[in-house]
């Protein structure tokens, strides 16, 4: 029989699902003091997890990392690398920024390696799953509740933008979209991994909608509804867009269960779009998608500037920046003190972002720096694909397919956005790195005499 776990131990793996649900209550963790909160809570975990290694407390299961973990943790330790070396050398705009972004760095790293090792076994796998899943729930009901309800308020006060709009506790309506993306993904794959074998009959369908399984379904619809209502228009394409794309790839692939899994797939879209999400706002999103416009908005004679309107322009204001410095960047964090000096008059809007996370991240980072976090998110999806092929683990192929959605969902939206620039969505976005690499690579416990899969 698997060994039973220390106390100290479970204590830590309850410890780190708390953080991940922490993370984007106080307004996507995207402020200094929630930063700093962040910091101590990641450090702590990590201090009390190597006190733990050391003492003989972790179950086998847990004692070593993942080969397929150890290049990306690589690739994560020299983005930071090169983030020191440009607060210490002084080749960054901001110093205090750069500190800051390499702190952070340092907690994102320690998370993904508390991910890998806390999280090694498929019990634990699908509780972290479910636990991100319930996450998004809570994000999505108060953001659609609260602007149903008229009652507009964040966790830390009354909103002051963004009226009309879902949020959840982020401040940012499309900061909500991208973390529902990732948890929207999460529960799919769930979904997906907790299929049994059987093969379809009609007469099921019903039990496919309404059965076991019916808490995540509601768990889905309540998600989708409130990312309808946040009318972010990259945020509802990015979503679609990788469900179709990912949800296609494996319909492709499972030739035995075709039927059925094209089935769970619709009903997805379907009865969540077509049927509930129009009473939620989905009229209001379609206006904003049809009347996209890259070009200053005329009110009764007057110019009136939309920041999502203007990143067209501020792309174009942003390039000196990148060729400034392409191979060693500007330093991490430093755009918005960096930005102002390049604009012309036509930008009367302050950004502290490029609203292109690509773009920043180059003009920040350099190739020098950019080039690890790229090949690091590229190997996560390697992993996540490589799971989803594995049609002989139904559980295995459900994660991954749940991973690969929330990576490609992210990455499409980050286009036009600033999601990796929130803390509490770029620390999902690692936790989902993670987890792309577990699908393959997890422990599944048996008795000894247990076919392994």
């Amino acid at each position: 029989m698997p060994q039973a776990s220390h106390p100290l131990e479970r204590s830590l793996v309850a410890a780190a699902l708390l953080v991940l649900v922490w993370l984007p209550l106080p307004l996507g963790s995207n402020r200094d003091w929630a930063v700093g909160i962040l910091l101590v809570l990641v450090g702590s975990l990590t201090a009390l997890w190597a006190f733990a290694h050391l003492r003989g407390k972790l179950s086998a299961d847990v004692q070593q990392l993942p080969k397929a973990a150890l290049p990306m943790f690589g690739l994560l330790l020299l983005t930071q690398a090169w983030i020191a070396v440009q607060w210490l050398a002084g080749l960054s705009v901001d110093n205090g920024a750069t500190f800051q972004y390499l702190m952070l760095g340092i907690a994102y790293c320690l998370l993904f390696l508390l991910t890998i090792n806390l999280f090694n076994t498929r019990k634990r796998l699908t509780l972290l799953l479910a636990t991100l899943v319930i996450s998004g729930t809570l994000q999505a009901f108060w953001g659609a509740f609260s602007t149903l309800a008229g009652i507009e308020w964040l966790l830390v006060g009354p909103k002051t933008s963004y009226f009309g709009d879902a949020t959840g506790t982020f401040v940012n309506r499309n900061h909500l979209a991208g973390y529902l993306e990732m948890t929207l993904a999460c529960g799919i794959g769930l979904l997906m991994a907790l299929r049994d074998n059987r093969p379809f009959q009609w007469r099921n369908l019903l039990e496919l909608l309404m059965g076991p399984k019916a808490r995540l379904r509601l768990a889905l619809v309540i998600m989708v509804i409130a990312l309808v209502m946040t009318h972010s228009r990259m945020g509802n394409a990015a979503f679609f867009a990788s469900l179709l794309l990912v949800g296609g790839l494996f319909v492709l692939i499972e030739k035995e269960h075709r039927l059925r899994n094209s089935l769970i797939l619709a009903s997805l879209i379907v009865i969540d779009v077509l049927v509930v999400s129009q009473y939620f706002g989905l009229e209001k999103l379609k206006d904003r998608l049809t009347n996209t416009r890259l070009n200053d908005v005329v009110v009764n004679g007057e110019v009136v500037q939309q920041a999502n309107e203007l990143r067209g322009d501020v792309y174009g204001y942003s390039m000196p920046l990148l060729m400034e410095r392409p191979l060693t960047g500007q330093g991490a964090g430093s755009f918005e003190a960096v930005f102002p000096k390049y604009p012309g008059e036509d930008i009367r809007l302050h950004f502290d972002h490029t609203h292109n996370d690509y773009l920043q991240f180059i003009i920040e980072f350099g190739l020098i720096g950019t080039l690890p976090l790229a090949a690091f998110i590229l190997l996560a999806l390697w992993h996540a694909l490589k799971a989803l092929w594995k049609r002989e683990s139904i559980y295995r192929s459900g994660v991954g397919f749940g991973a690969a959605m929330g990576i490609i969902a992210l990455l499409i939206h980050s286009s036009t956005d600033f999601n990796l620039q929130i803390p509490a969505n770029a620390a999902t976005l690692v936790v989902l790195c993670a987890i792309a690499v577990l699908a393959g690579s997890h422990s599944k416990e048996r008795k000894r005499k247990a076919r392994q899969d």
